[in-house]
């Protein structure tokens, strides 16, 4: 195994909209010259929050940091369902919103608790003989697919306004949170979608030490030096 350098560590990007997960690695590979980043979870293209990026020989702890809990905040949007689940699909449905409140909400979400089966839902980057699910449902495809197997820790709306609600989600790794939108909109009759989501954390990870990604690209190799957490401090985050 090679010595350790200053840029095999871990890097806390506070990733923008509109861009996916991988372009961010891309953009800080190609910005600083590095040979090795990968990613720990991805985010879809119109979330944003923690990303955690590995450097250098740092890559080889990504399964463990991806196997991490989750904590996010979101918002859904009652009375519309789409395709996808979330505001970048297709509209699907739109039916009234019945007479809800806060409190009726956060009663609807006793059910979504504990350990459950989701299914995955087309439009998402899960493979099927190696094709991305999303590729096959842009050319109106519906296959099969496995449930996976995930825990729900907390499950708690914040604000409702309608036909905008808040919540704040703590989950095991690979839930989809927009199929939890999907699946509530069902059970009080009416459809939703996901409209905002923002990671907040990731194991001991927190976006609050997440940098944006548009100051990471104007940093200088001294400065993302400082803001590696270096491979040897990582073992305290696992």
């Amino acid at each position: 195994m090679l010595p350790f350098s200053a840029l095999d560590g871990a890097l806390l990007i506070d990733k923008p909209p509109g861009c996916t997960s991988h372009d961010v690695v891309d953009r800080v590979r190609r910005c600083f010259q590095l040979k090795k980043v990968g990613h720990c979870g991805t985010l879809d293209p119109a979330a944003t929050g923690l990303l955690i990026l590995l450097l250098g020989q740092a890559t080889r702890l990504s399964d463990k940091f991806m196997a991490a809990d989750k904590v996010y905040e979101g918002e859904l949007k009652l009375g519309e369902a789409t395709d996808s689940y979330d505001a970048d699909g297709e509209l699907t449905g739109s039916l009234p919103v019945p007479p809800i409140t806060l409190d009726l909400l956060n009663a609807e979400t006793a059910p979504f608790l504990g350990d459950q089966s989701q299914m995955p839902p087309m439009v998402s980057a899960v493979k099927i003989r190696g094709v991305p699910l999303y590729k096959m449902a842009r050319k109106g495809l519906e296959v099969e697919r496995q449930p996976r197997f995930i825990h729900i820790y907390n499950f708690r709306f914040t604000s409702y306004e309608e036909p905008l609600a808040r919540f704040r989600l703590a989950c095991t790794k690979g839930t989809y949170v927009r199929s939890v939108a999907h699946e509530l909109g069902q059970k009080l009759g009416c459809g939703a979608h996901l409209t905002a989501l923002r990671r907040l954390a990731s194991g001991k990870f927190d976006v609050a030490d997440a940098h944006p990604l548009a100051t990471v690209i104007t940093w200088d190799p001294a400065t993302l030096t400082r803001n590696v957490i270096p491979f040897l401090k990582l073992k305290s985050y696992e």
